[in-house]
């Protein structure tokens, strides 16, 4: 992400703003006993925060080396305090620091993201939820590029939790986002948007296609026991937006759900 990325680059800035002030204010103050390698520990946090333990280790190592430097450049410290126990001392500190923020850091983004993660994901398909959906249709609407919105309606849901519960119920939507997940392409993003919807976006640039699409969809998820039906709508041809395009879609469907009721209930339309 952009605005990541340029905190990172930021902190990492500031990481190395903090490494020259040190060292420089270690060099020209000639007072050893204020402690100023001490503040090498910041630019190190600063690093392994941003970065991975890794990085924070070596972060540490080039404060010990940068402490040695002062030392050695250093008027009034004798050279001979580079090779101490001290010395040793201070790049254990320093590295174990790094490693040891740069851990906990790395942990936290790691955690961060699987919450992010679970956050845009429905708890009983494992499909992308509203949310997430949601920002899949703003990125294609920022794209500029036609596609088409389908938006299923399983109504034999309500149905199967009435007659078996909801866990005949919830294993019918299991399957069918199993399933609806192995029918898209790579480039469509499917999502369950609704107690019994899904929605499924795909780059087409007609209703026809859509159409199509939506037949397909419906009859290669038929033999499997899954009745739903499908409306749809074009970007940008009936929709310039995110609600535009769910109008439209939700229209159609309200019809097509309509029209297959009324062929269901009479024998004479089947026939005709």
């Amino acid at each position: 992400m952009p605005a990541a990325s340029a905190h990172r680059r930021a902190v990492l800035l500031a990481a190395a703003l903090s490494f020259t002030l040190v060292f420089t204010a270690f060099v020209l103050v000639d007072a050893h006993e204020l402690g100023l390698p001490h503040f090498f520990y910041v630019p190190v946090v600063l690093v392994a925060l941003v970065t991975r333990p890794t990085m924070g280790v070596a972060a540490g190592v080039l404060a010990a080396g940068l402490y040695c430097l002062g030392v050695v450049v250093h008027p009034g410290i004798p050279s001979a305090e580079v090779l101490t126990v001290g010395t040793l001392v201070r790049l254990l500190t320093f590295g174990g620091t790094g490693a040891l923020v740069g851990w906990f850091a790395s942990d936290h983004r790691r955690l961060v993201e699987e919450l992010r993660i679970l956050a845009e994901r429905d708890s009983t398909t494992g499909l992308p939820n509203t949310r997430a959906f949601e920002a899949a249709i703003q990125r294609r609407l920022d794209a500029g590029r036609p596609f088409g919105l389908l938006i299923g309606d399983m109504a034999a849901l309500t149905e199967a939790s009435e007659a078996d519960g909801a866990v005949a119920a919830n294993d019918a939507l299991i399957r069918l986002g199993d399933l609806l997940g192995s029918l898209v392409r790579s480039e469509d993003d499917v999502a369950r948007v609704g107690e019994r919807e899904f929605a499924v976006l795909t780059p087409l640039s007609s209703s026809v296609e859509a159409a199509r699409l939506a037949r397909e969809l419906e009859q290669a998820l038929a033999p499997n026991g899954i009745v739903i039906s499908f409306g749809w709508a074009v970007f940008p041809q009936e929709g310039q937006n995110a609600l535009s395009l769910y109008r439209a879609a939700d229209e159609r469907l309200y019809a097509r759900r309509l029209v297959g009721n009324a062929l269901r209930s009479s024998p004479a339309l089947r026939s005709a």
